[in-house]
C-alpha cells in the first residue's frame, strides 16, 4: 500500500482558550480518489483545512501533508498543494486569464510556462471562451470554476476544496461536480468538506464525519449507512394520524421511530427488512391507520448523520471555524505590487 498522503494525529486548536475547534482529531487519507469531510457549522472542517495548508498552527498534535510536517515545513507543503475556500478569492479587475497566471508565477512557474498551463486549465474547466474577460463580468459559478483553476495551475498533489459549492445554483454545483470528479484521473488527491449530504455522498470515496472537532465516523457512504441498521421502513400518513403512528409503531424496530419534518414521513429502523415492514403495517391497520405509502429503502447520509450526532447537518454559516477563503486574492495583489 501507498505512504498516506495526509496523515493528522491528535489535532488540536482552540480558539480565545475556549472554543476547541479540533479536539483530539485523527484521520488518514490515501493517495488518489476524494476524501469527504462532512459535518455541520463549526464541527471544526475549516479550521483542519487551515492546518494542513499551513496557514494555522495547531496547539498539540501532528499533521502531514505529502509526506511533509506542517509545522517543520510550511513553505514545501505549500508548494504541493491547492487550496479552494468557501467563496471563490479572485481579482475582479484582472481578466479570468490574469488571475490564473499570477498564481501560477507564485508557484514558482516561469512566465511561459504559467501562460501555457492557465491555458490548458481555463480549458478543462471550461472557461477558454471567457478567458479575456473582467473577472467582474463573470456568474458566481464562473467565479468558483476560477478560483479551481488558479488550485490546479501549479499541479498540486493534494487539492483542499472547502465546501466549494456553497451558495451555487443547482445547476453550477452539478457542474462544480463534474469538474472535481475528473481532477481525480489526474493523480491530484481531493479532501472536500461540505454539509451537502448529496454531494458527500455523490463524491466522495471515503466519509469522515466531525463534529465538535473530533471524529465521529469513517468508512464509504455505504458503510456509514450500514451502521444505522441497514435499512429504515419510510411511511406517509395523513398529518392527523402522525402521533397515533408514532405509538403505535413505537417498538418496531428496536427504536422508538421518528417524524421528519423536513420529509413530512415518518421513519423506523428496519434490522428485520421486509419483516419489519410487515410487522408496521399489521400494527397500522389495527388502528385503522391507512398509510399513502410505505417504502423499504437504505438510510440516506442525512440519517446516518442525525443517528451518529443527535442532530442534522445544518445549512452553511460561519461559527469558530476560521474562514479560508481569500489567499489567492491576497496573493494576487503581491504579485502586482511585484511587477
Amino acid at each position: 500500500m501507498n505512504d498516506p498522503i495526509i496523515e493528522v494525529e491528535d489535532l488540536v486548536k482552540v480558539f480565545k482558550g475556549e472554543v476547541h475547534a479540533l479536539d483530539g482529531l485523527s484521520l488518514t487519507v490515501q493517495p488518489g480518489g476524494i476524501y469527504g469531510l462532512l459535518g455541520p457549522n463549526g464541527a471544526g472542517k475549516t479550521t483542519l483545512i487551515r492546518v494542513l495548508a499551513a496557514l494555522l498552527e495547531p496547539d498539540a498534535g501532528s499533521a502531514r501533508v505529502a509526506g511533509i510536517d506542517v509545522r517543520a515545513d510550511p513553505a514545501g507543503v505549500r508548494a504541493r498543494i491547492g487550496l479552494a475556500g468557501q467563496s471563490a478569492a479572485v481579482d475582479e479587475v484582472l481578466t479570468g486569464r490574469e488571475n490564473v497566471e499570477v498564481v501560477g508565477r507564485l508557484y514558482g512557474l516561469p512566465r511561459r510556462e504559467a501562460r501555457r498551463r492557465a491555458q490548458e486549465v481555463l480549458e478543462r474547466i471550461h472557461l477558454a471562451d471567457a478567458a479575456d474577460r473582467p473577472v467582474r463580468t463573470y456568474s458566481g459559478g464562473m467565479r468558483r470554476r476560477l478560483d479551481l483553476a488558479a488550485c490546479l495551475v501549479g499541479i498540486p498533489q493534494v487539492l483542499f476544496l472547502d465546501e466549494p459549492t456553497a451558495g451555487l445554483d443547482p445547476a453550477s454545483r452539478h457542474d462544480l461536480w463534474e469538474l472535481i470528479g475528473d481532477l481525480v484521473g489526474t493523480g491530484t488527491t481531493v479532501l472536500l468538506t461540505t454539509q451537502y449530504l448529496e454531494e458527500a455522498d455523490r463524491l466522495a470515496d471515503r466519509i469522515a464525519v466531525v463534529d465538535h472537532g473530533r471524529l465521529v465516523a469513517e468508512g464509504t457512504g455505504e458503510q456509514l449507512k450500514d451502521r444505522v441498521g441497514g435499512a429504515v421502513v419510510e411511511l406517509r400518513v395523513p398529518a392527523s394520524d402522525h402521533a397515533p403512528t408514532l405509538a403505535a409503531l413505537r417498538d418496531v424496530g428496536g427504536k422508538d421511530p421518528s417524524y421528519d419534518e423536513h420529509t413530512g414521513r415518518v421513519v423506523l429502523g428496519a434490522p428485520d427488512g421486509p419483516r419489519t415492514l410487515t410487522e408496521a403495517l399489521r400494527r397500522l391497520d389495527a388502528q385503522g391507520i391507512s398509510p399513502a405509502d410505505a417504502t423499504l429503502r437504505k438510510p440516506t447520509l442525512d440519517e446516518v448523520f442525525l443517528a451518529l450526532t443527535g442532530h442534522r447537518a445544518a445549512p452553511s454559516g460561519n461559527g469558530p471555524d476560521v474562514p479560508a477563503g481569500g489567499g489567492h486574492q491576497r496573493q494576487a495583489r503581491r504579485a502586482e505590487a511585484t511587477r
